[in-house]
């Protein structure tokens, strides 16, 4: 452990504040657990920031990997292969109905969205509208052109010049929406539950009155549901809860199983905005992330997992709500969707909640000081999450 360590410092760029105190080097995991160095076990309650939404290696996604590596690893997408053109069939068929793009990640995923949108805007509609309206507190990549349209000004910093051309508005104030929007605006895109942010689902209102100024000035509609999609919610797409379909779809994180892959998704009529040579990725549609990839979608639509999102979601709210009664002041306030959950935390804060619990076993991730978010698998059981809480409250209780 201490010689990766010294590697880690010595050779790889520090751009996740990694502390030997404080990381841990995990090497094996299996469902909802993870092992570190020293065999000691952990429940996730991260779950790779929402990437391992079937646990640790699962089984379908670990033969589907082994089976395409034996026989394709690889083929530049001047060419057919098999398992893209499968997985673009099922994305598209459980989602827009229309055409898919793949790439490597969200970041990537959005960048093809903010390409699409102004593409489509000036050549099909034959108008110049290149600006996109953002929500404040949103996050949709680290790219340049993904952190301009990142609304939290802490993500900027020492990069500018942002990329032009974005607008941001309060989330869920409807009202600033249109009045931000304009001549120029192509495109709305906005985390129907952000993330990053400190996890904020969005108001039913807000997303359909959204659609309406779309549908009413010729705007398209982006969601970006890198994380709040592949059924975090309870349902495959986070959209499906709210009844409002946006134009273009962004995927990435849980799509992959563990795998990197992004997937762009977009009605039939918007599809005309990108055309040969206007966009591509060297690995996007990869034949073992795509093999990936269906696996993962045939075990979140045919082995029950969607169904039990919802159970399980109800009671890890229910479990948290009794802790905030029982504990007056300890959780300022507990809100989310689904498997997507946060904690408003007083002092001494979510850094030091983290810290704690981690000592007792349990993995989460502290946005900030005040905020603990929750991406559990969604294959998290009952009595997991019972004894998740079990541990928090003795933490809060002592704290107190």
């Amino acid at each position: 452990m201490d010689e990766i360590k010294q590697s880690d410092a010595r050779y790889v760029l520090n751009t996740y504040g990694r502390h030997p105190e404080a990381n841990l080097l995990i090497c094996k995991g299996n469902g909802t657990r993870v092992w570190d160095d020293n065999g000691k076990e952990y429940l996730d309650l991260v779950g790779g920031l929402a990437v391992n939404a079937l646990g640790h290696c699962h089984p379908k996604v670990v033969d589907a990997i082994k089976e395409q590596a034996e026989t394709l690893i690889h083929t530049s997408n001047l060419y057919y292969n098999d398992p893209q053109a499968r997985l673009a069939r099922v994305l598209a068929n459980s989602s827009l109905k229309g055409k898919v793009f793949f790439c490597n990640s969200g970041a990537e995923a959005n960048e093809a969205a903010i390409k699409m949108a102004r593409k489509y805007s000036q050549e099909c509609l034959g108008q110049r509208r290149y600006q996109i309206i953002t929500a404040l507190r949103s996050f949709h990549g680290r790219s340049l052109a993904t952190i301009s349209a990142t609304a939290q000004s802490h993500y900027h910093k020492g990069f500018e010049p942002l990329v032009e051309g974005f607008i941001y508005a309060p989330f869920n104030d409807l009202d600033a929406f249109k009045r931000a929007a304009g001549k120029e605006t192509c495109a709305i895109m906005v985390e129907p539950v952000q993330g990053e942010g400190g996890v904020y689902p969005a108001d039913p209102d807000f997303l359909k009155g959204l659609r309406q100024l779309c549908d009413e000035n010729g705007i398209l509609l982006v969601f970006d549901e890198i994380q709040c999609g592949m059924g975090r919610t309870g349902s495959l797409w986070a959209y499906q809860e709210y009844g409002v379909e946006p134009d273009i779809l962004t995927s990435a994180k849980a799509l992959g199983g563990g795998l990197p892959i992004g997937a762009l998704m977009c009605r039939e009529k918007v599809s005309s905005g990108l055309g040969p040579g206007d966009h591509a990725s060297t690995f996007g549609g990869n034949p073992v992330t795509c093999r990936a990839a269906l696996a993962v979608m045939e075990a979140l639509l045919d082995d029950g997992v969607l169904d039990r999102v919802k159970t399980v979601s109800a009671l890890f709210l229910e479990e948290l709500g009794r802790v905030q009664e029982e504990i007056p002041g300890s959780i300022e306030e507990i809100r989310g969707k689904g498997l997507m959950i946060a904690m408003e935390t007083h002092e001494p804060g979510a850094k030091q909640l983290q810290k704690e619990l981690l000592k007792k076993g349990f993995i989460v991730n502290s946005l900030g000081n005040h905020v603990i978010r929750l991406l559990p698998p969604l294959v998290i059981t009952e009595e997991e999450i019972t004894s998740f809480v079990a541990a928090l409250k003795e933490i809060l209780k002592a704290w107190s």
